[in-house]
């Protein structure tokens, strides 16, 4: 599901907060297991990987990385019971960013490039979401480019594969260290998400993108309705 088109997360954080595992463990050792399907995905993307904007890859890696620490750090310092509140607002956030990243694109990418310093403002708050919660940023780094005036979607995507992998990469390191990652429930759910992102950038260059954007979106949906559900009713 990532590879296809994000949102992995819908399907792996319900899954964990399903068997007993507390929110922000959950986000946490969510973020493990998907991480090395993200790097197969990743892989598979390389050769397209370029620059965003006229930033050649590694400044917008470096200040990725940066938002992931800070994002991954400012999860731990959230209490369990708060997360639970934050939680729906954010799978909700990503659910729309989900629907409406597209047209969303399609009608910002005609907009003049930004300078150096709003880019890299821009990028290091796309990163601190996605060391935080990560639910659809590789959307939400396609979205924001292509309304920087970074091009068009397709020619993105590589690029927006290996950024997401990049905050996701010192997430995990942030994450390991703190002792966050419940590695029962982590190792079969890794072993998934590898084979499942390998296959699925395979799929995903072949596969219709309006019937993949709509299993995606119907999943997104349904899971965070029932975390509204959890959360207040």
């Amino acid at each position: 599901m990532n590879a296809l088109a994000g949102g992995g997360s819908f399907v792996s954080l319900p899954a964990l907060i399903s068997v007993g595992v507390p929110s922000v463990s959950a986000n946490a050792t969510s973020t493990l297991a998907l991480f090395p399907g993200g790097m197969a995905s990743s892989w598979v993307y390389r050769d397209g990987v370029r620059s965003v904007c006229g930033v050649k890859v590694m400044p917008i890696a470096i200040v990725t990385v940066m938002g992931g620490v800070a994002g991954s750090i400012l999860l731990l310092l959230t209490p369990s019971r708060i997360f639970d509140g934050i939680l729906p607002w954010l799978l909700l956030v990503a659910t729309l960013m989900l629907a409406a990243g597209p047209r969303l694109s399609a009608h910002l990418q005609t907009r003049a490039r930004p300078s150096i310093l709003a880019f890299a403002t821009v990028q290091f708050f796309l990163g601190l979401y996605g060391g935080y919660f990560g639910g659809a940023v590789g959307l939400m780094m396609l979205a924001a480019w292509s309304a920087l005036g970074g091009g068009d979607i397709k020619s993105l995507n590589p690029t927006r594969m290996v950024m997401v992998t990049a905050a996701n990469a010192v997430a995990v390191v942030v994450f390991v260290l703190a002792g966050a990652i419940v590695w029962q429930e982590c190792i079969p759910m890794t072993i998934g998400a590898v084979i499942g992102g390998w296959i699925g950038a395979h799929i995903g260059r072949r596969l219709p993108s309006p019937v993949v954007r709509m299993l995606t979106l119907a999943v997104a949906f349904l899971t965070t309705a029932v975390f509204f559900s959890r959360a207040y009713l």
